[in-house]
């Protein structure tokens, strides 16, 4: 990556952070689970190790935690964690870590930086409630919907719900899975929509370089016969998991009758572990990063680490085997 980081230093004006510098950084907040920027900040001054991989001498000041949230947004504009993020899926490839044929994809929700507070009425109109500024908002009777409201504090979060949760302003993370280890080969991030995961998930299969034949597993929420015959145009076979719930499944015999379709929904709820791993120990239950590009970087960038978790212990078990 270092072409990239090249452009990303000034020729002229103040010294500023290196760009590699922020991204060890950053790699240490998520590995770390650090809570905020202050906290790394804190860490750095007086953890000798976190100094020696982030490249600062043990006489060397550290930066104020405004300028290293401000420096990281250059990270941001240049899509740094995307680029992360294949760099990592490129040593595993070279390690024979990832498969080329088989893939998993599914979605979650990441809670918002934004409370319900700031939900309002796009006209203006006030929907507020007398009382002091801190008082429990009281939506009893409301119609709050996304295409009248928005969040005056994070535009680009939605208001939605998955399964018997409450609704949340939200945004949806998405990745597409290998299965021969279980890695995730890319990420992205939408506005929370009802056919975002679908959407993505088409996105993320045309990014793969190639036309060979490959297999698609996706739980009961890709049964739709517009996502399954999208699949199948692109040359790829979905193995989606049949919704027969007072419907008919777009999937039919043609596709369950072979083993591979089994095996493959066997290996689907591996994803889940990802999602897990990112919102108890990288601290993305709740993303503390508002607006969509910097949320997809902080989500691109979790995965990547969630990547790296992983590929020591199967080198590992691969030397071992």
């Amino acid at each position: 990556m270092s072409g990239l980081f090249s452009t990303l230093y000034a020729d002229s004006g103040r010294h500023s952070i290196a760009p590699e510098k922020l991204l060890r950084a950053q790699l240490l907040q998520v590995l770390y689970s650090l809570r905020s920027e202050r906290l790394l900040m804190e860490q750095l001054r007086y953890n000798l190790l976190f100094r020696w991989f982030v490249g600062i001498a043990i006489d060397e000041a550290v930066w104020d935690h405004s300028v290293f949230s401000k420096n990281r947004d250059r990270l941001n504009a240049e899509a740094v964690a995307a680029v992360f993020l294949q760099e990592v899926v490129r040593l595993a490839e070279q390690q024979g870590l990832m498969s080329d044929e088989h893939f998993s994809v599914d979605g979650t929700l990441l809670q918002a930086w934004a409370s319900h507070k700031s939900f309002r009425a796009k006209d203006g109109s006030s929907d507020t409630r007398d009382g002091p500024r801190n008082a429990p908002p009281d939506f009893k009777g409301e119609q709050r919907r996304n295409d009248t409201h928005e969040s005056t504090s994070d535009p680009d979060s939605r208001l939605y719900r998955k399964g018997n949760t409450g609704a949340h302003l939200s945004y949806q993370g998405h990745i597409l899975m290998e299965h021969r280890s279980g890695l995730v080969r890319a990420a992205s991030v939408s506005r929370a929509t009802g056919h975002g995961e679908r959407e993505t998930a088409l996105t993320l299969l045309g990014q793969l370089r190639g036309r060979r034949r490959r297999t698609l597993a996706a739980d009961k929420g890709y049964d739709t016969a517009d996502f399954v015959a999208a699949c199948r145009t692109a040359g790829v076979t979905p193995h989606v998991a049949q919704n027969t719930s007072g419907r008919r499944s777009a999937i039919d015999g043609r596709t369950t009758r072979h083993a591979g379709y089994a095996k493959s929904l066997k290996i689907r709820p591996w994803i889940e572990t990802h999602f897990g791993w990112i919102k108890a120990a990288a601290g993305m239950r709740q993303v503390k990063q508002r607006g969509l590009e910097r949320v997809e970087a902080l989500f691109q960038f979790a995965m990547a680490a969630s990547n790296l978790v992983r590929m020591p212990k199967l080198l590992a078990a691969g030397a071992s085997a």
